[in-house]
């Protein structure tokens, strides 16, 4: 079996915020990660690739530092990757990226493409389910269990307030969200192992596109949220208080 992984590197979810002088999300010295529902994804593929044979390809977007996140992704147990970078995708937006991921995913052979449910710094969801529409692929997201026979899967997802199992035809691609496994640690054997498997760096021109695809959305301003006030307390009789509190709500908050 062939399993494909669509994976981001993210900032670790415990890392401040700053922004630089034009604006613009500020890295420098932020720890960068695989994108944690990505994680559930990786696990996923290394559990279909110990049941059926085959090999689990990573494929990624980013620049050199992505390729921490790659190596990880390998020392857990995937066989390859492939990262594409090109100075092009600096303001890729979420069609571009699912455009880029999908054009060099079609040069690979696949029946199960997985993805993250979302990704925890711009919490978009789009891209694995942009490229399943790329590919002409059905595509499951949000899943909480994944069983294959011969070709056809049968999954579990989660809907709102319940779940449900669907049925589909192999190629396809599926969302991971948290519950489907429990993601591994490399071990120290896989950590050594992934120092000699096989990262291929593409451009666009590599994966088959001439003109780099144009992005059909622009971040126009990035802003931090207000500081959060302090609590504020009100004095008198609970009825005057409760009178207060109300004009509180709606003129000064703008909530009723």
């Amino acid at each position: 079996m062939d399993i494909v992984v669509i994976m981001k590197q993210t900032f670790d979810t415990e890392a401040k915020i700053v922004l630089d002088g034009d604006g613009k999300i500020d890295g420098t010295g932020v720890n960068l990660v695989i994108n944690p529902y990505d994680e559930f994804a990786i696990e996923e593929a290394l559990k279909l690739k110990e049941r059926f044979g085959g090999e689990a390809t990573v494929v990624c977007m980013g620049g050199e530092r992505a390729q921490e996140a790659i190596r990880t992704a390998l020392a857990m147990g995937c066989d390859k990757a492939v990262r594409i970078d090109d100075p092009a995708l600096a303001d890729a937006d979420e069609w571009v990226i699912a455009e880029t991921l999908a054009k060099a995913v079609s040069a690979m052979p696949y029946d199960v493409i997985l993805g993250g449910r979302i990704a925890v710094d711009d919490g978009a969801g789009q891209a694995p389910i942009r490229v399943a529409e790329a590919l002409g692929v059905p595509s499951v997201g949000s899943i909480l269990q994944l069983e294959i026979e011969e070709d056809t899967a049968t999954v579990t997802r989660e809907t709102d307030g319940g779940t449900e199992r669907i049925e589909v035809k192999l190629p396809a691609v599926f969302t991971a969200q948290k519950g489907l496994n429990e993601p591994r640690y490399p071990s120290m054997m896989g950590i050594m192992k992934a120092k000699k498997k096989e990262i291929a760096v593409k451009s666009l021109a590599d994966i088959g596109f001439g003109d780099a695809p144009a992005p059909k959305t622009k971040i126009v301003e990035f802003s931090l949220p207000n500081p959060r006030a302090g609590g504020k307390t009100i004095p008198g009789e609970p009825a005057d208080a409760a009178r207060e509190l109300a004009r509180l709500l709606r003129d000064e908050m703008k909530v009723i």
